[in-house]
């Protein structure tokens, strides 16, 4: 089962993408509403509609049975910032060849992902109600071939960032402004294709590409530092020739700064510090919320808390 856009859906699929560094012709209301916002009130825009997103995030689970919450709850304010506030993305032709590309590498946090897509305008908010069920197209892990805007599978941990580097090195060949961002989870950090994907991209000065680790601290069953230490985790993506930022990953203006700065001369690395299951006081920071399901009780708590 394939999921068509909305806009495509009602015959937009052919409009033409704005000029570099304006937005597409097929932007959706909501980014279009930040964008015309003076610049001082874009981050309050950015936080309501991701209060919208864990709604919808703790709506699906609940409906699916099934998920990964606490990660999608902690990554859901990078991603509204990226497709709301940054990202050159056009939901009416989500094949733009010049389009901006992001991948979400910790693939298990679709639920957020989907959501995100959902409220931009690539796919009816509708089809979040079919999250993992018989023949879906929105199964677990993203999938490129069944659902628009989705530019890479992914899931199994470490092959989001190799492939972002790969998009990168492309759009250097054919001399394209187009930026490359791709969300890693921290607990994948562990993986050792991460380290030689950096590798890569810092010797080719790959300056339009953007990872951001959801530095939440937390991964299957434990905390990271006592599963195998990242730290100091800034220093090891400096030695590899990126430039490092550390930040609050629930600030969205913080977010909006770093993301939208200009490209220089090195990649960029933007550890979001992070709280898992973040917007839900009895979710936050506990590891048993990496993919235990709320109850129906628990998802109404939390939408009271969200003000949803």
């Amino acid at each position: 089962m394939h999921i068509h856009s909305r806009q495509a859906a009602e015959g937009a699929a052919g409009g033409t993408a704005a000029a570099a560094g304006g937005l597409p012709s097929g932007a959706g209301a909501l980014r279009r509403r930040v964008e015309a916002a003076p610049p001082q009130e874009r981050p309050a825009l950015l936080a309501a509609i991701a209060s919208d997103v864990r709604a919808h995030v703790l709506k699906t689970i609940l409906g699916a049975g099934m998920g990964h919450v606490g990660g999608d709850l902690s990554v859901t304010d990078v991603l509204t910032t990226l497709y709301f506030g940054v990202l050159r993305v056009d939901p009416a032709n989500p094949a733009w060849p010049d389009r901006d590309r992001f991948i979400l590498s910790k693939g298990h946090c679709a639920g957020a992902f989907y959501s995100v897509l959902a409220l931009a305008g690539f796919i009816e908010e509708a089809a979040l109600g079919t999250f993992m069920k018989p023949l879906s197209a929105l199964n677990g892990h993203p999938n490129r071939r069944k659902i628009p805007g989705v530019e890479a599978n992914t899931g199994p941990l470490g092959h989001g960032l190799p492939i972002a580097v790969g998009c990168a090195i492309a759009a250097t060949l054919s001399g394209s402004a187009r930026r490359t961002f791709v969300a890693l989870g921290d607990g994948e950090l562990q993986e050792g294709s991460n380290w030689e994907a950096a590798m890569c991209a810092g010797h080719r000065q790959l300056g339009a590409l953007t990872a951001i680790v959801d530095r939440n601290g937390l991964q299957q069953g434990a905390r990271t530092e006592a599963t195998n230490r990242l730290e100091p985790l800034a220093d090891k993506w400096r030695a590899f020739g990126w430039e490092v930022s550390e930040l609050d990953g629930h600030d969205h203006a913080a977010l909006l700064a770093a993301f939208t700065r200009p490209a220089g001369d090195r990649p960029r690395c933007v550890i979001a510090r992070t709280i898992k299951g973040k917007g839900v006081s009895f979710m936050q920071d506990g590891v048993e919320w990496h993919h235990k399901v709320p109850s129906a009780e628990q998802v109404a708590q939390a939408l009271k808390e969200l003000g949803r």
